[in-house]
């Protein structure tokens, strides 16, 4: 098949594309680098065909997407202490370039899986959060995503088949730790002898979902009947921020200490995601634990 991956030099749609890849599909990244790398790609360079363009670029990528099988959208900004410094930009990357990704599958007739976010439901008082809870988000990041959310409703009532995946927490290799979660961040402080630096009591739950976990689920997606839903992707494990720094202080080797610093604005207090729709919808459960993927991904560190 032939097939797009939008942000394919970021985090995980660089572990998208190499997937796709060995599975023998003929695969286009469109990436205009702002935030990913095209090192992310070099081990696969001469088996892709790169497309530097900006997802707002709507005649651009028109020229691109007119033969494709699908497209695999994860081009976003994703950073929430960034969005609020920037929340039009984040609207206009996040909600209007999903749009234009809508628009051109409205044209050509091609099914669209797009990472949406967890941040979309803010904080609930339910647990686990189903697909149907309020939605509520608590920064402008998770507002642009559940923008991108509303659009992908509308063109989907217009034939668009079109599959939202909800990520909770996603980790694994190549993540920036400037624009990424805790984990790579907990890990640039142990590489350098640091305390992991948490922000609040640390008592804030999250669900950490392996990068592996998360391809396996945009091919799932794409593969399966569903022409139109929003899916959580989860391992629906809860793990405190705190007992995050636990296991990776104990896997560092190290006699040190997290420091606490003063709350985030916008951080998420609990998170927890059903994921039995996944199951029913796709076929996907997760196989990766927190453990797991963390030993995965760990740098040998010097005493």
């Amino acid at each position: 098949m032939k097939l797009i991956v939008t942000g394919g030099a970021g985090f995980i749609g660089s572990h998208l594309t190499k997937y796709l890849i060995k599975k023998g599909h003929n695969v286009s990244v469109i990436d205009s680098l702002r935030r990913g790398s095209f090192e992310n790609l070099k081990e696969m360079e001469d088996k892709i065909d790169f497309q530097k363009i900006d997802i707002l670029d709507y005649n651009a990528m028109k020229s691109v997407v007119k033969n494709t099988d699908g497209i695999f959208h994860q081009a976003a900004l994703g950073s929430v202490p960034q969005s609020f410094k920037e929340p039009e930009e984040y609207r206009r990357v996040n909600a209007v370039g999903t749009e234009n990704v809508l628009k051109l599958a409205k044209e050509f007739g091609f099914k669209v899986v797009y990472a949406s976010s967890s941040s979309v439901y803010g904080n609930q008082n339910k647990f686990p959060i189903k697909e149907d809870a309020a939605k509520k988000p608590l920064n402008p990041y998770g507002q642009s995503k559940l923008e991108a959310e509303q659009f992908a409703e509308k063109y989907s009532k217009l034939g668009v088949k079109v599959i939202g995946l909800r990520y909770f927490n996603v980790f694994g290799i190549g993540q920036n730790p400037n624009y990424a979660g805790v984990i790579p961040k907990f890990i640039e402080q142990l590489i350098h002898h640091k305390p992991p630096i948490i922000y609040g009591d640390g008592n804030q739950l999250r669900n950490f979902t392996f990068v592996d976990d998360v391809v396996e689920a945009n091919v799932l997606a794409f593969e399966s009947k569903t022409e139109h839903a929003f899916i959580n992707i989860a391992t629906g494990v809860m793990t405190s921020v705190r007992q995050l720094a636990e296991i990776m202080i104990n896997l560092s080797g190290l006699s040190i200490k997290p420091i606490y610093e003063k709350p985030r604005e916008g951080d998420i207090e609990k998170s927890q995601a059903d994921i039995s729709l996944a199951k029913s919808l796709i076929n996907w459960e997760p196989k990766t634990t927190l453990e797991e993927g963390l030993k995965k991904i760990f740098p040998k560190i010097e005493k």
